[in-house]
């Protein structure tokens, strides 16, 4: 645990089931184990990245405060998404839930379990959108750029649709 507490962004996804409730349940889970949630993006429907040949995903991003270090995080988080049956069968593939975490206020973190910054975030469309909508001005740590330069910068032109609520 940290003395106080850490903002960090999270990027939600899915792809199978009934994807809304998917992220509704993650958001859900998330409040009762990781942090208080501060902002909620609206939730987009993206054409699916990296492997491309499945259904798209519907996705969201969250700004939570926490007093979990980055790597209790990460193994809070993996465990929301074992527990609303994600299995890790391939990279990139078909999933119930995927929960990235994008920034940790500022801190740059790189281990064999965890990077932060999360390394694709300037390459990817659907996660510069909706973190742009709860934290247009935020800065890249590494980067040095905020959210809206990056998306005014990304080459990704992959369909981002935002839905109504």
């Amino acid at each position: 645990m940290f003395d106080s507490n850490l903002s960090f962004f999270l990027l939600l996804g899915s792809n199978q089931g009934d994807r809304k409730r998917q992220l509704q349940t993650a958001v859900t889970y998330i409040e009762q184990s990781i942090g208080t949630i501060e902002k909620l993006s609206s939730i987009y429907e993206t054409a699916a990245w990296g492997k491309t040949d499945q259904s798209p995903f519907l996705n969201q991003a969250i700004r939570l405060n926490s007093k979990l270090n980055p790597t209790s995080l990460l193994l809070e988080i993996h465990a929301i998404e074992k527990k609303m049956g994600r299995e890790r069968l391939e990279k990139w593939g078909e999933r119930t839930i995927d929960i990235d975490i994008l920034f940790a206020g500022d801190l740059i973190l790189k281990t064999d379990e965890l990077t932060i910054p999360h390394p694709e975030i300037q390459h990817r469309r659907f996660t510069l959108v909706a973190l742009t909508e709860i934290a247009p001005d935020f800065v890249h740590p590494v980067l040095g750029k905020t959210n809206a330069q990056l998306l005014a910068d990304c080459q990704d032109q992959l369909s981002v649709v935002q839905l109504i609520n």
